[in-house]
């Protein structure tokens, strides 16, 4: 394994998709009052985020530092890597790119670090583009360039409930303009250049889903795409928007499915209970 993937745990790649990968998946941490946990099953899971959440308790959400991802490298380099490609969430949004920046530096064997300025499944479609790119024979500078890409053509869109879990994490970015007295619209937000941003105010829950289904079909175009619908503490839902882009973008699947599952724990905590989004990811 000359060249390997690292990513982070917000780009929520199942375990089983990162295995047959070989991608080195590095959590991010969340706290919850004074208790630290791990993204993961065996720790910060979306269902204690969203407990947490809805009691007010204290949520806040941790880097990996430039210690543990430099450990990350060295053991990929102990098992055989002689290149790393180490694909993260937007550096605007989190210190993770940056520590994947220092580590680098320090590491025994050449890292190339890619701010895909997405988050969430939007980043682990570009891990996927780099896996891709390395099956078929090509190198570390050249993976690196696909995860780009695929990010960059990928839309991410998104429903919260409320923009005051957001606001709270200060992670609301240009959606900023939404604030003073408008936390009770039902929002939908993109992530443009690296942070959120505001697309469009809508009065209820069901006006925006719609909404949210119609701007993804923009998104999809007439190419083939991925996608994939999440939620926090709103299953229903998003299984009924899955199945209905899965319907409507049956052609550009191309015999796949839509991706769909719960939101991590780190985003859902920034997110807050009753968030969908949806990622319409093209393959290049």
């Amino acid at each position: 394994m000359p060249v390997v993937i690292v990513t982070d745990s917000t780009a929520s790649l199942p375990p089983e998709v990162a295995a047959e990968h070989g991608v080195v998946v590095v959590p991010l941490q969340v706290v919850i009052g004074a208790t630290v946990y791990d993204e993961g099953a065996d720790g910060a899971t979306p269902d204690l985020v969203a407990a947490a959440l809805k009691e007010w308790k204290p949520v806040s959400t941790s880097r990996p530092g430039p210690a543990a991802l430099l450990e990350v490298y060295e053991q990929a380099a102990r098992d055989g890597a002689t290149e790393i490609v180490s694909v993260h969430l937007s550096g605007d949004m989190s210190g993770t790119f940056e520590s994947a920046q220092l580590a680098a530096r320090d590491a025994s064997v050449r890292v190339v670090p890619v701010d895909t300025r997405q988050v969430g499944v939007a980043t682990g479609f570009a891990v996927l583009a780099a896996a891709d790119v390395l099956a078929a024979g090509g190198d570390a500078d050249a993976a690196a360039e696909a995860a780009r890409a695929r990010a960059a053509a990928s839309a991410s869109l998104f429903y919260v409930d409320t923009l005051e879990y957001l606001r709270r994490g200060g992670r609301i970015g240009h959606a900023a303009a939404l604030l003073g007295g408008a936390l009770s619209v039902k929002p939908l937000l993109k992530i443009e250049d690296g942070v959120v941003a505001s697309l469009e105010r809508v009065r209820t829950s069901a006006r925006a889903l719609s909404r949210l289904e119609e701007l993804a079909v923009q998104a999809a175009g007439e190419g083939p795409v991925d996608v994939w619908v999440g939620h926090l503490a709103n299953a229903d839902r998003a299984a009924d928007l899955a199945q209905r882009l899965g319907h409507r973008l049956e052609a550009n699947l191309e015999g796949r499915e839509v991706w769909s599952g719960e939101l991590g724990a780190v985003l859902g905590a920034h997110v807050g209970p009753g968030m969908i989004a949806v990622c319409v990811a093209p393959r290049l």
